[in-house]
């Protein structure tokens, strides 16, 4: 029998993703988390001050995020988490205006990551991510979000195309770009960012913006056991993981909670999981507890690795999409996901684990595998060992409609995660 669960913890989790837009938002979201718990911010630049029983993170490219906490004694070893900030969407390319005719203006965009196309068309868009300038001490950054119905990518019309429930084959340079307005519409958008931003238009630099889907996250469903919402994958499994970290305490092991960025794009960069980031940090803060070379090797023997992104739920429409005996269903707890070929790191050890964490923490767990006929997806758990080698298993939470502009998900597995994440770092 299904153990009940409190729906609680959907109007903190909705807030951070309406909230969220891009990465970078969400980082700085996760930050105010962490520094209403207390946590000290450390810069990578200078030389870190770490004590046993202190509550740490550190921010890269403000985008990515690694937050720790250590316990009174010196630690046997890492319980880790990871997850991911970013999601596909559309990014602004550097000269992005584009007139129409003298009659219309619109954005020149491109992917980031994959996506769903046809999802993104005659929805209310808007623009957010970071603006960069020359400040008294050097380059700055600031977020900002025009938090308005600016943009839309409109469809075209059944009566041009009578081929168009057929199927169509977008395409991203010529059928996705956003129109913004009419021929006054012109120089507006970027000069908007930049009043929020304190400055003006010809002092930004550089920046990194992004369309993003306007529509709030909903409870769904007739008995409320469906959420709707723009990217639950990942910000589920991100906030899960660190509201969990500041609320409990390390006993024997240093908790680590790592948010990183560029998964949809590959992992490749310097704040992505196949960055030193990770492993820069756990070296660092070892060094300064005074562990040597060797202890840091035995510390990483006894640790563990929970890689959280958000798995694939048995379709209502497509149950054959899915494999005959592995095919988790939302509302029906943590998904451990598997895989011959290690695109997932789970094995019999780590899943052993996972399970009895799920099990002390009194949630459901369920299976994933991909049917052997089709591919599948990868995620953060190998490409984070290449650079920290420890006991990894990947996990998620079912969802419907990965990387679509707006995304299903189960009302009550968030309450699974967060609780499995708390068993995780309070034992």
């Amino acid at each position: 029998m299904k153990k009940r669960m409190s729906y609680d913890h959907l109007q903190p989790l909705f807030a951070f993703i309406d909230n969220s837009p891009t990465a970078y938002h969400a980082a700085a979201n996760l930050e105010k988390m962490l520094d209403e718990a207390g946590f000290s911010r450390l810069d990578e630049s200078v030389r870190w001050d770490i004590r046993l029983g202190g509550k740490y993170y550190v921010n890269r490219n403000g985008s990515s995020l690694i937050a720790f906490t250590i316990p009174e004694k010196m630690p046997r070893g890492f319980h880790m988490a990871a997850a991911h900030s970013d999601s596909p969407c559309f990014k602004l390319k550097e000269a992005a205006e584009i007139v129409v005719d003298d009659l219309y203006v619109k954005l020149n965009v491109e992917k980031y990551g994959g996506m769903i196309l046809s999802t993104w068309l005659d929805r209310p868009l808007s623009i957010a991510g970071r603006l960069v300038f020359r400040g008294r001490e050097g380059m700055e950054s600031r977020l900002v979000n025009l938090d308005k119905d600016a943009a839309v990518i409109p469809n075209m019309a059944i009566h041009m195309n009578r081929d168009m429930n057929k199927g169509v084959a977008y395409n991203p340079q010529t059928d996705m770009e956003a129109l913004i307005g009419g021929a006054e519409a012109k120089g507006v958008y970027l000069r908007k960012l930049a009043e929020q931003a304190g400055m003006a238009d010809y002092e930004i630099l550089g920046a990194d913006l992004f369309l993003y889907n306007r529509e709030r996250c909903r409870i769904a469903g007739l008995d409320d056991s469906l959420i709707t919402g723009p990217r639950l994958d990942d910000l589920e499994c991100a906030f899960a993981g660190m509201k969990a970290l500041a609320e409990e305490e390390p006993k024997e092991y240093m908790n680590v909670c790592a948010v990183f960025d560029n998964e949809e794009v590959g992992s490749g960069t310097k704040q992505g999981a196949d960055s030193t980031f990770l492993k820069d940090v756990l070296e660092r803060v070892s060094q300064k507890l005074g562990v040597d070379a060797e202890g840091y090797r035995c510390m990483l023997a006894d640790s563990f690795l929970i890689s959280a992104d958000n798995a694939h739920a048995l379709h209502p429409n497509h149950p054959e999409k899915a494999d005959a005996g592995n095919r988790p269903v939302m509302n029906n707890g943590i998904v451990i996901k598997y895989h011959g070929s290690q695109r997932y790191a789970t094995d019999a050890v780590s899943a052993a684990m996972m399970k009895d964490i799920c099990l002390r923490a009194g949630v459901l767990y369920q299976s994933y595998a991909n049917r052997s006929d089709i591919a599948g997806g990868s995620t953060l758990g190998n490409i984070s060992t290449a650079q920290v080698s420890v006991k990894t298993v990947d996990i998620g939470l079912a969802q419907l409609a990965m990387h679509s502009a707006y995304e299903t998900a189960g009302a009550a597995d968030i309450a699974y995660l967060i609780q499995a994440f708390r068993t995780y770092y309070r034992d």
